[in-house]
């Protein structure tokens, strides 16, 4: 068994930050989405956007 740890820790290594890397993502995703914040677009003025109604819908 740590043979096989020993001969794959660069393959071990690298998935383990990818993983980070993407759980960081998804993360910051779910935050922005709690505070009202668009996940789609990183523009902070949405008004002269075409897609700012898709982006920003508003409960009648």
């Amino acid at each position: 068994m740590f043979g096989w740890l020993a001969a794959n820790i660069g393959t071990i290594a690298i998935c383990a930050v990818l993983i980070a890397v993407v759980t960081a993502i998804i993360i910051s995703m779910i935050r922005k989405k709690r505070m009202g914040k668009s996940v789609v677009c990183g523009c902070g003025n949405c008004k002269g956007c075409a897609m700012s109604g898709q982006c920003h819908k508003t409960n009648p």
